[in-house]
């Protein structure tokens, strides 16, 4: 066996000094108070006449009980970490060198785990606690367009799949060839918009194209929107007169009709010409209010870019934060997947594609902190 040269001490330090100051900003207190309140509703017997409510509830005390579970875990760990190595310390011999080789694994693997819950404390925007609506458009590019486009949709699926966080998809529209022209679908977990917004953009495919018989290379684009789902204090009102609602029969791939009557809704705001479809709930009405709530969403995101805007303006600060294309996916003539803000890079274009993205988000969390502390 090696001997294992690690400094325990100090480095059992820096976790303290970090799990400390992700305490203090977990604000453990006040995530209990939370847990008590949201289980005294829980325990209401009237709580399901209202299944909406129900749900949400449930599902707010579910994700609080874990995050504080989860910090609560890492304190642990880190004390057990302690222990180990005072053991491997008072043993000598291969004994002694088998205790700190775990502790080196368990110390590389609290690492990971205290920055993944340190980038979660980086999430204080006004909406980063919600819910998120994800949309996904094929851009130039054609029919790779289209495909890649289906290609990320299931990245953002998988990814949520990993992570327990349960989706809806509420449209999809499916261009001739193969792929998607868009979808849109929700992703129902608490910080899943402040999570996801950083994968807000335009996407770039560059490979040899499926599609082409000459076997070429192509380049393809989608974008990807991520706006917080609406809640009911949000008070977007939108007045009826600034609606416009067209009916139409959904369609699956290929044109091929799966419903017979107009139950597929497409909602357009005539001042700011947001349009919206839903295709994938059974009837009008759902498809109606499922619009209306992505609307909703998408107006709330406008109007905080445009305070955002004014604030920079008055403050003589017009810089850009975000660029257009933020990320490439090269399968050909090497495997490469970039970020062309923070710069991280991945070979494993397979893992990426099947929802292994939490490295490139969580560098974007990072990014955008710290732009944001540059330009304040």
């Amino acid at each position: 066996m090696r001997p294992v040269a690690t400094d325990f001490s100090a480095e059992i330090n820096q976790l303290r000094a970090t799990f400390d100051s992700i305490r203090a900003v977990t604000d453990v207190e006040g995530l209990r108070a939370t847990i008590a309140d949201l289980s005294d509703k829980a325990a209401d017997p009237y709580l399901w006449d209202d299944p909406d409510a129900g749900q949400a509830i449930t599902s707010k005390l579910s994700h609080a009980q874990t995050d504080l579970g989860r910090v609560e875990k890492m304190g642990e760990r880190i004390d057990d970490l302690a222990a180990l190595v005072q053991l491997g310390q008072e043993e000598v011999g291969d004994d002694a060198v088998a205790f700190l080789e775990d502790a080196e694994a368990e110390l590389t693997s609290i690492r990971k785990a205290l920055s993944e819950l340190e980038v979660r404390t980086l999430l204080a925007g006004p909406y980063d606690q919600r819910e998120a609506v994800v949309t996904i458009r094929a851009g130039a590019g054609g029919v790779d367009a289209a495909d890649f486009a289906e290609m990320l949709m299931r990245m953002y699926l998988r990814w949520a799949e990993r992570h327990g966080y349960p989706t809806q998809v509420l449209d999809t529209s499916y261009a001739e060839e193969a792929g998607l022209k868009s979808a849109t679908f929700e992703v129902k977990a608490p910080y899943a918009y402040g999570t996801l917004s950083v994968e807000g953009g335009t996407h770039r495919l560059v490979r040899i194209s499926p599609f082409d018989n000459q076997g070429r290379r192509q380049t393809s684009f989608a974008a990807v929107e991520v706006v917080p789902l609406i809640e009911q204090t949000d008070h977007i009102e939108i007045p009826e007169n600034e609606i416009k609602v067209d009916v139409f029969r959904s369609s699956g791939p290929g044109g091929q009709s799966v419903n017979t009557t107009d139950s597929a809704v497409r909602m357009t705001h005539i001042p700011t010409g947001t349009v919206v479809s839903m295709q994938n709930e059974k009837s009008q009405i759902q498809n109606r209010a499922a619009a209306l709530r992505v609307l909703q969403s998408r107006l709330l995101v406008l109007r905080q870019k445009e305070e955002t805007a004014e604030k920079r303006a008055l403050a003589g600060d017009v810089k850009a934060s975000w660029g257009d294309q933020m990320r490439s996916y090269v399968l050909q003539p090497y495997q490469m997947v970039k970020d062309l803000r923070t710069e991280y890079e991945s070979g494993n274009t397979a893992a990426i594609f099947d929802g292994e993205i939490d490295d490139f988000i969580d560098a974007g969390i990072r990014w955008r902190k710290n732009q944001e502390s540059e330009a304040a």
